[in-house]
């Protein structure tokens, strides 16, 4: 079968992938906002977990990962729940890592572990995210997943071009086991846009404001019973319609004054929310000659000072002033 991408074009993909995207959790994923709250306040960060996930799988296969890997790939979000990371701010996770505790239960407990079985693939394999080189590897390195929702999230919300992206994807080599860029220009250009996400847009008013709005509004509703952990892996609109339907009033006012047009200003010394994200500082690896891998802040002053900027910003945290 083939598979049309916006950013990686065309692949023709083995049939058991095939199968595995035809499944619930990942035909889910297609209502899974990429951006979580943010969505619910300006629609156009429209892009979906089951868009990055089909990404994350093409990209993996473009830099000759396995059908293993591919694996893998395609199903690493599909234990996000309703508006992806809100459910971290719900409980305070610095790591934004909920998803990651029920990743297990999720698949199990659906018709894909009868696929990998008829393909003679071991699903503990799938469960050991370490020990793929492409798929995942810990800030400040690169990997698939970090590349695709940069390059994704960037293109579709920013409008990054795809002539920048295709070079920026050209320049992608596997060295001594890490993704690596084979030039400082490469390298530069990524730590750019990839810090106009995670910090100018993660740690924006608009992503502050309405994670916090949102997580407020799911933790009243915890506490109320109005919902349960399980409710969490319904798509979007269907946790956001089941809240509405308890027609508890304190909820279904918080709910409206989401939707509300709302001004949002960045001020530290007057402001309602104050919040530090998870820290996101990269170090793009780059190898000049193919064979030795150097970090990019060391050969350059512009990423050096990219993280220096990035770093301040993440230990101060954003303060957002609500003007209605």
């Amino acid at each position: 079968m083939f598979l049309s991408d916006e950013l990686y074009g065309q692949y023709n993909i083995d049939q058991v992938l095939v199968e595995l995207i035809k499944t619930k959790p990942i035909q889910r994923l297609k209502k899974i906002h990429q951006a979580g709250a943010s969505f619910l306040v300006d629609q156009h960060f429209n892009g979906t977990r089951y868009g990055h996930s089909i990404g994350v799988m093409l990209l993996i296969k473009r830099l000759g990962g396995s059908v293993k890997e591919q694996i893998a790939g395609l199903l690493h979000d599909v234990s996000h729940t309703a508006f992806s990371h809100v459910i971290d701010f719900v409980f305070d996770l610095s790591e934004e890592n909920y998803h990651e505790t029920i990743f297990e239960k999720v698949i199990l407990d659906s018709e894909i572990p009868s696929i990998l079985e008829k393909y003679h693939i071991d699903i503990k394999e799938i469960f050991d995210i370490d020990k793929w080189e492409i798929l995942e590897k810990e800030l400040p390195k690169l990997c698939a997943d970090r590349i695709d929702y940069t390059l994704r999230d960037m293109h579709t919300y920013f409008g990054t071009p795809k002539n920048e992206i295709e070079a920026f994807l050209n320049s992608l080599i596997i060295v001594n086991g890490e993704v690596c860029v084979n030039s400082i220009e490469m390298a530069e250009w990524f730590t750019k846009i990839y810090y106009k996400l995670a910090i100018d847009y993660f740690l924006g008013p608009i992503s502050i404001y309405s994670y916090n709005s949102l997580a407020k509004i799911i933790k009243l509703a915890l506490q109320k019973e109005v919902i349960n952990l399980n409710d969490l892996l319904l798509d979007d609109m269907q946790f956001m319609k089941l809240m509405q339907k308890s027609n508890d009033k304190e909820i279904l006012e918080l709910i409206n004054s989401l939707y509300e047009k709302v001004e949002l200003e960045e001020n530290d010394q007057d402001y309602d929310i104050h919040r530090k994200g998870k820290r996101r500082i990269i170090d793009v690896p780059v190898s000049l000659d193919g064979k030795t891998v150097l970090q990019s802040s060391l050969l350059s002053d512009n990423i050096a000072k990219m993280n220096k900027i990035a770093i301040e910003k993440s230990e101060k945290g954003t303060f957002v002033k609500i003007k209605r």
